[in-house]
């Protein structure tokens, strides 16, 4: 069974309640979170993040039939500064607290870069900067089991966590049931790699399936020498979906889908297509 959603802060910007009712009347089951890109309406800071309103959250999507697969926290845990970045581990350590009442399936999470500004820079690819990395994310992850809580991490090849092969040795490192992966093909992908797509996607199953537990779909084109997929309708770039889909169906059936970096005017294509893959697989 096809389970497919969108992030929230990728559809019309409205109040909680209306934003969270159109999804469902999409005829999306799920959602991903992320509480200071889709909530402008009331407070969502740290401070605010109580058991009160994690509760109030998950009445409303109870009532609309939608789940949270993933409540995002997407903070940069290689943060070469010790006291900013503990800061963003207690932002870490407050979302998985908020997940633990909100009954969603994970906390998720990209994985960093060396500097402060996030950004690509070689050192990110570096053996020094994964072993950072591991060491930032343990005392989250350890949190994460005291509340029994799932933390996904996302490799993206800008970040530290840039492949299939670093994310093995991240969750081999932390070797932590409460540590899972989020999977998306094309953020793995690069100029210099992007038409290897097939051997890239069949390598995250062999190699991190047990751990996948929920897909990132997303197209992508080539434009001046780059992978560009921001607002690209799925079905309409060169990922290859029908593998994708056909790996997903046999392997993780009921696996949360989540459609990420589209647009209100797009979103129902790209599910269309998306549903159609599923079904011929």
């Amino acid at each position: 069974m096809l389970r497919l959603g969108v992030r929230g802060h990728d559809m019309e910007k409205a109040p909680f309640d209306n934003l969270v009712e159109n999804i469902a009347n999409k005829g999306f089951c799920c959602t991903q979170l992320a509480l200071k890109k889709a909530i402008d309406t009331f407070n969502v800071n740290r401070e605010a993040m109580t058991s009160g309103m994690a509760l109030y959250m998950k009445e409303v999507f109870e009532k609309n039939h939608v789940q949270v697969a993933v409540l995002g926290c997407y903070l940069n845990l290689g943060h070469p500064d010790e006291v900013a970045l503990r800061e963003i581990q207690k932002n870490y350590e407050a979302h998985i607290r908020f997940a633990s009442l909100l009954g969603c399936g994970m906390v998720g999470t990209e994985t960093g870069a060396v500097n402060k500004e996030y950004a690509y820079e070689p050192a990110n690819h570096s053996d020094e900067a994964l072993e950072i990395f591991i060491h930032n994310l343990r005392p989250v992850v350890e949190y994460a089991e005291k509340m029994g809580v799932i933390v996904g991490i996302e490799p993206v090849y800008k970040h530290i966590m840039s492949d299939i092969k670093r994310t093995r040795k991240v969750l081999d490192a932390i070797n932590s049931p409460n540590l899972r992966v989020i999977f998306d093909a094309v953020n793995v992908m690069s100029i210099d790699n992007y038409r290897n797509q097939d051997d890239m996607i069949k390598e995250a199953f062999d190699l991190i399936g047990e751990e996948i537990d929920v897909l990132h779909i997303k197209d992508f084109v080539v434009k001046d020498g780059n992978i560009v997929s921001r607002q690209i309708a799925v079905g309409e770039g060169l990922l290859n979906l029908p593998l994708l889909m056909k790996l997903a169906k046999e392997k993780k059936p009921m696996i949360h889908m989540l459609i990420e970096d589209s647009v209100p005017e797009n979103v129902l294509v790209s599910s269309a297509y998306i549903k159609k893959c599923y079904e011929e697989a």
